[in-house]
């Protein structure tokens, strides 16, 4: 198996140090113009008119002057030295730098090697060797280089377990071996992110790039991501779990564009959306289910603008929209459940326009309208049902304003507070859909 790198722009090395002589005429040159101005300036502040004329230079006169010549001279001769011992360290800073990056080279050949070897055990061997090349690497951008391995590797070609023949042992024991190497490496990943950033081995920062992986478990509890641009576009979650518990996106990009949660679980429990963008647009949801359960979005944007919702489970239970933006514009529910049982919307702008429910639940029993801005303007509910069980609606601004009612079930049965502004037959005005239902007293 062969790794293919990831291309990086080369960093140019070497020291760019003037000529020792226009360095020596600049520091003598500005020794003058410092001596000049503290001259002038203590000239000025003793309040000095003019200077006594001597008509004869006697022997204490000439004394200072072989003295003031002396300390000239003496001066001059340690501006000298401190250039050249300047020139000197700098020399050595490089030539340590420059050996700690030839070291650096050698070991990140072999751990490379060891990662690209047939053997499961040498692959691990490799796996790790990186992960403590890169916390030992002399500069960010070869940490960088080192990370940037250890992602393409998830991002080589692989088969999850449902895709292997049946009845096949060493199909299964390859698979098995693959895939510890796999979760290994994101376990690294995970234990790199949960350190703070002003930790020394953390990851914090870094970009990570999982475009178009397969991913049948893992876990990034407890991860922090902050800064940088970590990248899930067009991947796969085929199977088992992969936990995002207990994470924090804080500024920076985390990017699901495309992805397919095609079955098993992932996770987002108790995760906090803090001033990061992450974005869910264009993913597909195929009979996975996906939980945010307790998650707070406080800040930031997330999108899952034209997502399509065609099986399986996606769930906000008790999640809190703080803050920040949540978009899933122009999205369809074909198909499954989205469920924001006992959420709390206080503060967030949530966007639902354009939606189109044709299939499936969609659900918001009991959730808790306190503020910010709900909006599911030119919606359209086709099938399905979209309900409102015991909803409390207080301080937001609801808006369901040019939506279309046909063919589907919206009911805000038990839902109390204020109607939403936009439904038709509110306050006995223009009569009510077929499959509307509404609240008592609206």
């Amino acid at each position: 198996m062969s790794l293919r790198l990831p291309g990086r722009r080369t960093e140019q090395r070497g020291l760019r140090l003037w000529p020792v002589g226009i360095a020596l005429c600049l520091a003598f040159l500005t020794a003058i113009l410092v001596a000049s101005a503290v001259f002038y300036t203590g000239w000025d502040l003793l309040g000095a008119r003019g200077m006594k004329a001597q008509p004869q230079i006697d022997s204490k006169t000439l004394f200072d002057l072989v003295k003031l010549s002396f300390g000239v001279v003496a001066g001059a001769g340690a501006l000298v030295a401190l250039v050249v011992a300047y020139r000197r360290q700098r020399v050595d800073e490089d030539g340590a730098l420059r050996d700690a990056t030839r070291l650096h080279t050698e070991r990140f050949t072999t751990a490379v090697s060891q990662l690209g070897d047939g053997s499961p055990a040498v692959r691990l061997g490799g796996v790790h060797a990186l992960a403590g090349l890169a916390d030992d690497a002399p500069t960010r951008d070869l940490r960088q280089t080192c990370i940037d391995v250890l992602c393409a590797y998830l991002r080589l070609p692989y088969t999850a377990k449902s895709a292997l023949p049946a009845n096949d042992p060493e199909a299964l024991h390859t698979y098995l071996a693959l895939r510890e190497v796999r979760h290994t490496i994101i376990r690294l990943i995970r234990d790199h992110l949960r350190h703070p950033a002003d930790h020394p081995h953390s990851w914090q920062g870094h970009d990570l790039d999982f475009t178009g992986s397969v991913f049948d478990g893992g876990d990034f509890s407890g991860a922090v991501f902050s800064g940088g641009t970590v990248n899930f576009a067009d991947a796969t979650f085929s199977s088992g779990t992969f936990r995002f518990l207990n994470s924090t996106f804080r500024g920076g990009t985390v990017n699901f564009t495309g992805a397919k949660f095609a079955d098993g679980t992932v996770g987002f429990n108790n995760a906090t959306f803090d001033g990061a963008t992450v974005t869910f647009l264009r993913t597909e949801y195929t009979g996975a289910t996906v939980v945010f359960n307790e998650a707070a979005f406080t800040d930031g944007t997330v999108a899952f603008n034209n997502a399509a919702f065609r099986s399986g489970t996606v769930n906000f239970v008790r999640t809190k929209f703080l803050g920040g933006t949540v978009n899933f514009r122009t999205s369809t529910v074909d198909g499954g459940t989205i469920n924001f049982t006992d959420a709390r919307l206080d503060g967030s702008s949530v966007h639902f326009t354009g939606m189109t429910v044709l299939d499936g639940n969609f659900r918001f029993k009991r959730t808790r309208f306190e503020g910010g801005t709900v909006l599911f303007k030119g919606s359209s509910f086709r099938g399905g049902s979209v309900t409102f069980p015991r909803a409390v609606f207080a301080r937001s601004t609801v808006v369901f304003n040019s939506t279309t009612f046909g063919g589907g079930v919206v009911t805000f049965a038990q839902a109390t507070g204020n109607a939403p502004v936009g439904l038709p037959g509110v306050g006995g005005g223009a009569p009510t859909p077929t499959g509307l239902v509404l609240a008592t007293g609206w």
